[in-house]
């Protein structure tokens, strides 16, 4: 598997992380809870956000790994 490769899987699994969270911060009953998700979910989007542009950036250096 290829670095472009890795990082997209990476990029689709934080996408489902990120959703989760969002789920579980809109569920929770408790108020810490539903801040500690919200945050959290915060947090994974800057970190979606990061790989996303490091994703744009393997292809720009990288062509052959466009759209794989």
């Amino acid at each position: 598997m290829t670095v472009a490769s890795n990082v997209k899987q990476c990029l689709a699994s934080l996408k489902g992380i990120e959703s989760q969270l969002s789920i579980l911060a809109l569920n929770a009953l408790d108020e810490e809870a539903k801040t500690a998700f919200h945050e959290s979910m915060l947090v994974i989007g800057d970190i979606k956000k990061d790989l996303e542009y490091r994703v744009l950036e393997l292809e720009r250096l990288e062509p052959q790994y466009k759209g794989s």
